[in-house]
């Protein structure tokens, strides 16, 4: 938990190249400490996937995030309000990478669980409602072209 903390501290910071051994670190004491299908796994894994994503390493964050997506739909449920949070992160890395078409399905998900289960009014509920919004338009835009 140590080494996460303080490379989240070191990403806040924009201090990214020493943030991702830290989290590598994290990630590979948690998997021996809990196996590999944990959700502390899944955690450490998500994380590392937005560092990935945040320096523009998306073809190596992808595999991260549906794998700490499939681990918390195991751990929690389909319906779990985490579950939500991996099918957003997943869905914005597609859109980052132009399937679209992929990352709506994701998205509309995330937001039907959060509806579901946070209610329409919750901070995660309507940042998944805007992230749709610009999904969908993102792809009447690529539609128009």
């Amino acid at each position: 938990m140590a080494l996460n903390n303080l490379a989240s501290l070191l990403k806040a910071t924009n201090r990214l190249a020493e943030t991702e051994p830290l989290m590598r670190r994290a990630l590979t004491i948690d998997e021996a400490a809990y196996g590999p299908d944990h959700p502390h796994v899944a955690i450490r894994l998500n994380n590392l996937a937005l560092l990935l994503q945040a320096t523009n390493r998306l073809a190596e964050a992808e595999p991260l995030m549906r794998r700490a997506l499939t681990i918390d739909q195991a751990a929690y449920g389909p319906e779990h309000p985490k579950v939500a949070i991996r099918l957003n992160n997943l869905a914005q890395l597609l859109q980052a990478t132009n399937r679209l078409a992929e990352a709506e399905p994701l998205m509309r998900r995330a937001l039907a669980i959060a509806e579901k289960a946070l209610g329409a009014d919750h901070p995660n509920t309507q940042t998944y409602q805007l992230n749709y919004a610009l999904l969908k338009a993102a792809s009447a835009t690529q539609d128009a072209e």
